[in-house]
């Protein structure tokens, strides 16, 4: 029996939202304990890797740890016609999960150090080589959990997803969000890590844009069909146990 929806649901609003408490938190500690960017940057950076590592063990077993509503409709579209990936029924609960996660996330990250639950961010992020950062940065994640999927390592994600992650932050000149819900959360902090509201729209944009050259990318390099025994839905495949024992 497969991991009921709802508690999928719950597993990827709390992941999220812990995920966000921990970009915001780091970078609202960073930015009290140094007044170095580049410091600033490097224990974000930090942080942000061994928390989303964390997650993905603990959380992608029950959800397949997205996080993440590119990476959802990414792996939507990914195994429409094959059925590895999730439903359209799914995409449609996670998504709203995932956001309501991400601003849940930021508050209590402001909440913690106390910090206003809610004041928006005047950190402007408004430029073109930002916009293609995050089409890049995006692209390379949707590119790396659907080639782990097909190539059958997925149980490298949780490493692999975070390293990744860990080394955008550094090659990228937007710091690699490559996520919409995380984007949306961090309005909600005027901090080190925040995004001021009028930059956001353009962001999602490339962010998605990002998403779909990842998938034309995985095809590309791996081609369109799923190897049988493999996934493409899911950073970390749930339900595999449930799966493999139903199988003729």
């Amino acid at each position: 029996m497969s991991t009921p929806l709802g508690r999928r649901v719950a597993a990827e609003g709390v992941g999220t939202a812990v995920l966000v408490a921990v970009v915001v938190g780091s970078g609202i500690q960073a930015t009290e304990l140094s007044h170095d960017v580049g410091v600033q940057l490097l224990a974000n950076s930090i942080s942000t890797v061994f928390g989303l590592g964390v997650l993905i063990v603990l959380l992608g077993p029950v959800s397949g740890a997205h996080f993440n509503p590119a990476v959802t409709l990414a792996a939507w579209f990914a195994g429409r016609r094959s059925g590895d990936g999730p439903t359209l029924r799914e995409v449609v609960a996670y998504v709203p999960a995932q956001l309501a996660g991400a601003v849940g996330g930021a508050v209590l990250a402001d909440a913690m150090f106390a910090e206003p639950l809610v004041k928006w961010s005047t950190h402007d992020r408004f430029a073109g080589h930002l916009w293609l950062a995050e089409t890049v940065a995006t692209a390379g994640l949707v590119l790396l959990i659907l080639g782990l999927g097909r190539t059958g390592q997925g149980r490298l994600a949780p490493a692999a997803v975070a390293s990744y992650i860990g080394a955008a932050y550094w090659f990228t000149s937007s710091t690699s969000f490559a996520n919409p819900a995380v984007t949306i959360g961090r309005t909600f902090s005027d901090t080190f890590a925040g995004i001021a509201p009028g930059s956001v729209l353009p962001f999602i944009v490339a962010q998605l844009l990002g998403a779909a050259v990842g998938l034309g990318l995985a095809a590309l390099l791996f081609g369109a069909a799923v190897p049988s025994g493999t996934t493409t839905a899911v950073v970390v495949a749930y339900g595999e146990t449930e799966r493999a024992a139903s199988a003729p």
